[in-house]
């Protein structure tokens, strides 16, 4: 069984899944940092595809930056000018390329959480 990477969005100041957050995926190595994917989530939260499907997967340190100023500002949100947050990066470790390794962010515009799901 070939692993792979997702994610999600849900928005808890809305109540709902976060539709049209721009998500950009790294690969880190040493110093370096390279986009692997730019995407938005749909309307159910989610990308349309896996960040990273079947066989692609390789362990090693990655980051998971998603653009939350922007989408609560695209939403209407009345925010802060600086917003609390802006970018919000998860960055972790892939060790079982066999795995499928599920990265959720439920944000605000005053805090996030993220867990490892399946």
């Amino acid at each position: 069984m070939a692993g792979g990477l997702s994610t999600h969005v849900l928005d808890t100041a809305r109540g709902c899944p976060a539709d049209g957050m721009r998500i950009e995926l790294f690969r880190l190595e040493g110093a370096a940092r390279t986009l692997l994917k730019s995407v938005l989530t749909n309307k159910d939260g989610r990308t349309g595809e896996a960040l990273i499907a079947g066989g692609e997967l390789q362990a090693g340190v990655y980051e998971l930056v998603f653009d939350v100023a922007g989408y609560f500002a695209d939403a209407g949100l009345a925010l802060s000018q600086p917003t609390f947050l802006g970018s919000v990066p998860i960055r972790f470790g892939i060790a079982d390329t066999g795995a499928h390794y599920h990265v959720p962010l439920l944000v605000s515009p005053w805090s996030y959480s993220t867990y490892r799901g399946s």
